[in-house]
C-alpha cells in the first residue's frame, strides 16, 4: 500500500512538473489559480477573474463565492500537498505564507508561484490593484477599482469629519487565530484595524502583555475598552455575545463586557485596504454611535 502511494505521488509530482515547461503563466488567459491570501482572493474576484480560482486559503471568506472554492488550509500552517494535489497553473501569495518549508515543496513539485504584494496600507493596495490588474491584462478594471476606493474613503473622510463627540469609545480588537487555536489582541499594533478605528473616529485601548500575542487576562481588564470588535470566527464559535465575555479571558471585566458593547466584525474587513474599505469605516461608525446617525453628542 505504502508502494502504491508512493508511486502515485511520484507521478503527481512528475506530470505537475512537465505541465509548465518553465513558462511564465499568462494571467489573461483562463488559468487555474489558488490563492493563498485573503486580500489577493477578494482582488481578483473584483477584477473578474474569480472563476479561475480553484483553491483559497481559510482566510478568504469574502466574497460569499469564495467559501465555495476548495479550501487548502491557513496560510500560515499549510499543507503542500493539498495544494499540489489541485494541480493549479499558478499559486498566488504575499510572502507571508507558512510554514517556511511551504513554498520550496510546491516549487519542487513543479508549480509556479508569484508573489505579489500586500495591502497594508491604502497606497500598498492600490499599487496591488494596478499589478493584479496588469497580470489579468485589465488595467481599466484596476483603475476603477482604484477610483472606488478613493471616492468610498473621501465618503467616510467626510463623514468622520461631522462627528460630534464628547467622550471618544476605547476600541480593542480580539481575534482568534486558527493557526494556533488561540484568542489573541489583533488592535494595538499600529495595523490597518487600528487605523480603521481611528477613522472611524474611536481610539486604540492600550494593551499591554510584554509583547505575548496570546490574550492576558490581567491586561485586557487593565486596558479596559469601551467597546470591544470580535473578529466573526471567534464570535460564532462563542456562539453568543454573553458567552464571548464570559468565555474570553479578561473581557467580563472591562467596561465593553459589562455594557455588552461587544461588536462583530468581518475579520478581513479589518486586515487590509482595498474598494471597500470606505464602506468598512462607515460600518464601524455605526457601531461605534449606534443612536446618533454618525454622531455623538
Amino acid at each position: 500500500m505504502k508502494k502504491l502511494v508512493y508511486i502515485l505521488w511520484s507521478v503527481l509530482i512528475l506530470t505537475s512538473c512537465g505541465r509548465f515547461n518553465n513558462r511564465e503563466v499568462d494571467g489573461t488567459k483562463d488559468i487555474r489559480i489558488v490563492s493563498l491570501s485573503k486580500h489577493l482572493t477578494e482582488f481578483t474576484f473584483a477584477l473578474g477573474k474569480g472563476h479561475d480560482l480553484v483553491g483559497v486559503d481559510w482566510s478568504s471568506t469574502y466574497p460569499d463565492s469564495a467559501k465555495l472554492i476548495k479550501p487548502v488550509g491557513y496560510h500560515r500552517a499549510l499543507n503542500p500537498e493539498g495544494i499540489i494535489s489541485i494541480a493549479p497553473d499558478v499559486v498566488i501569495h504575499s510572502n507571508d505564507i507558512g510554514p517556511e518549508t511551504v513554498l520550496p515543496q510546491i516549487q519542487k513539485a513543479g508549480l509556479k508561484c508569484k508573489a505579489f504584494g500586500n495591502a497594508n496600507t491604502i497606497d500598498s493596495a492600490k499599487m496591488l490593484l494596478k499589478e493584479l490588474g496588469a497580470f489579468f491584462g485589465v488595467p481599466e478594471k484596476a483603475d476603477s477599482l482604484t477610483k472606488l476606493m478613493d471616492a468610498s474613503l473621501t465618503q467616510a473622510t467626510a463623514a468622520a469629519k461631522q462627528l460630534t463627540i464628547k467622550d471618544t469609545p476605547t476600541v480593542m480588537i480580539i481575534h482568534f487565530g486558527r493557526a494556533s487555536n488561540v484568542y489573541f489582541v489583533m488592535s494595538g499594533r499600529k495595523g490597518v484595524g487600528d487605523q480603521l478605528i481611528k477613522m472611524a473616529g474611536a481610539k486604540v485601548a492600550h494593551y499591554d502583555a510584554k509583547g505575548a500575542r496570546q490574550i492576558s487576562a490581567e491586561a485586557i481588564a487593565e486596558a479596559n475598552p469601551d467597546i470591544i470588535i470580535a473578529t466573526d470566527f471567534g464570535y460564532d464559535q462563542m456562539g453568543s455575545m454573553d458567552k464571548f465575555i464570559s468565555g474570553v479571558p479578561g473581557v467580563s471585566l472591562t467596561k465593553a463586557g459589562k455594557n455588552k458593547r461587544i461588536v462583530r466584525f468581518e475579520e478581513h474587513d479589518l486586515t487590509y485596504y482595498g474598494p471597500r474599505t470606505g464602506n468598512n469605516i462607515m460600518d464601524l461608525m455605526q457601531l461605534f454611535y449606534p443612536n446618533n446617525n454618525g454622531s455623538k453628542k
